[in-house]
């Protein structure tokens, strides 16, 4: 970013075009008679319940920005381990964030910051001006709704922020520096120069957030693309389990994960949207892309595309389906025949190209690249729980149990029992090998070595990076540290 003041800039000119373009009574007399600045709020982007409608929506559409959850997010998250390796050598598509080289100005590293608190000004000019509009809709519960709506985004881009550009929760449990914490509107440069709040601070909003919206969001938008693409409270309690899982606050992730998970299986969801695996986890990556298992995802049409070199497909998929940047790693998960056998379901995601190089094919739409991006889903509940269970109770059997739900469904009639596990440590190592193949391509790998604190494995002719290393974080941008005299730069 060059300032501060164009983000805000930003925000405020997205709202106001979003409400021209997509609610159908936002007439040319509000162009006639202009409003001051500061009357905004009051006098126009709130003024009708489809304005408020339409700003919702229009937070969601920014945190799909291809660099953010459009695309590039996600493919950092994977390409920082080791389950992938570059082809290409294209600085332009992450190529400085696998080898470990982005430096404060690079683009990767201002870009997605910019994009992460864009959104989180967009919630908080939406929060603020929705609070202050409540008698526009006439609807307490609708109001607080929406507002849960944009609060579930914020935590959802301010844990995006601290798993790429700080220290893990567990390295002094909490304490390490975290990101600016904007919780207000911005719409001037009064508030350029803020701190970086704590680790555990920057969490303790995310919890306030997510605990508000799942008390306000609705238990369903109805069927099908909704349930899918905005927030509703299993998609707040599901974030939760991640988030909690994150600060190795194990007895939260099983209290949370109790929401959606009944005590034995079969597992689907008892309230709200009846969230279950699918018999077949392709399904979960095939149009319409809104399955019980999709708890929240990205979606993309023709008309709106994750943009040129953004979307998953691009960076996986070989040509001419997409560019290709990046290969599957034959020494990753793929090329363990114990975990990842031949027979697992899930290999029909390893695509062998014509150069006889495998690829991820979980993502093969193109070179439109229409593929939603999956944000969370109802597996990954299964597995945080799993795990949860594992590191407080050892081996026990509901542990294993959900191991094989989703191991299971990959490979029929294979099963584990509590007796092939020596104990806990085996049990959470098989755990973290499922979430491996499980989760490949959408964005886990580093997040799950960096919450433990282990080292970003190596890959090719790059070298591992241990948790001692300025590389195992991303630095602070250049842009912020610019213009935000009290912020500092990560050692």
């Amino acid at each position: 970013m060059k300032n501060i003041m164009q983000l805000h800039k930003k925000s405020i000119v997205l709202l106001l075009a979003l409400i021209g373009l997509l609610v159908p009574n936002a007439c040319q007399k509000d162009l006639l008679d202009p409003v001051p600045k500061n009357n905004l709020s009051d006098a126009t982007i709130f003024a009708t319940p489809d304005r408020f409608l339409s700003l919702i929506n229009g937070i969601y559409d920014q945190v799909k920005n291809g660099q953010f959850y459009g695309g590039r997010f996600v493919v950092y998250g994977d390409i920082r381990a080791e389950e992938f390796l570059n082809e290409t050598g294209n600085g332009v598509t992450g190529l400085q964030t696998w080898n470990h080289t982005v430096g404060e100005s690079a683009n990767e590293v201002n870009n997605l910051w910019n994009a992460a608190y864009t959104a989180i000004n967009s919630c908080n000019i939406f929060i603020e001006g929705a609070d202050a509009n409540r008698a526009v809709l006439n609807n307490e519960a609708l109001a607080n709704q929406y507002i849960g709506e944009a609060r579930f985004v914020r935590a959802l881009c301010y844990h995006s922020l601290l798993r790429m550009y700080c220290r893990p929760y567990a390295d002094g449990n909490g304490s390490q520096p975290g990101v600016p914490l904007r919780v207000r509107a911005e719409i001037g440069p009064g508030n350029n120069d803020l701190a970086r709040s704590s680790v555990a601070d920057v969490y303790a909003q995310i919890l306030e957030d997510l605990n508000f919206a799942e008390a306000n969001l609705a238990a369903t938008n109805g069927t099908g693309l909704l349930n899918v693409t905005r927030a509703h409270k299993n998609a707040a309690i599901a974030l939760k389990t991640r988030v909690y899982l994150a600060m190795q606050r194990y007895n939260d992730v099983i209290t949370e994960a109790n929401k959606l998970v009944p005590a034995a299986a079969p597992y689907k969801a008892a309230s709200g949207v009846a969230h279950e695996l699918q018999a077949n986890v392709k399904n979960v990556f095939t149009t319409p892309y809104t399955t019980t298992e999709s708890i929240f995802s990205m979606p993309f049409t023709t008309a709106d595309l994750p943009g040129v070199q953004n979307g998953l497909g691009s960076y996986y998929n070989p040509g001419p389906r997409g560019i290709g940047d990046f290969s599957l790693n034959p020494a990753g998960i793929i090329g363990d025949s114990v975990h990842f056998p031949g027979t697992d379901a899930r290999r029909q995601f390893v695509l062998i190209h014509t150069n006889n190089k495998p690829y991820l094919n979980k993502f093969p739409t193109g070179p439109e690249h229409l593929d939603y991006v999956p944000v969370i889903r109802y597996a990954e509940v299964l597995l945080n729980l799993a795990e949860a269970e594992a590191r407080t109770g050892g081996v026990n059997q509901r542990a294993v149990d959900m191991l094989n739900a989703v191991h299971g469904r990959s490979n029929a009639g294979v099963s584990f029992a509590t007796t092939d596990f020596a104990d806990a440590n085996a049990l959470t190592d098989a755990l973290l090998l499922e979430r491996r193949v499980e989760m490949l391509g959408e964005g886990f790998r580093a997040l799950d070595c960096q919450r433990l604190l282990a080292a970003l494995p190596g890959k090719s002719n790059v070298a591992a990076i241990t948790p001692d290393v300025s590389d195992y974080i991303w630095p602070i941008p250049s842009g912020e540290l610019a213009v935000n005299k009290a912020c500092v730069q990560n050692p």
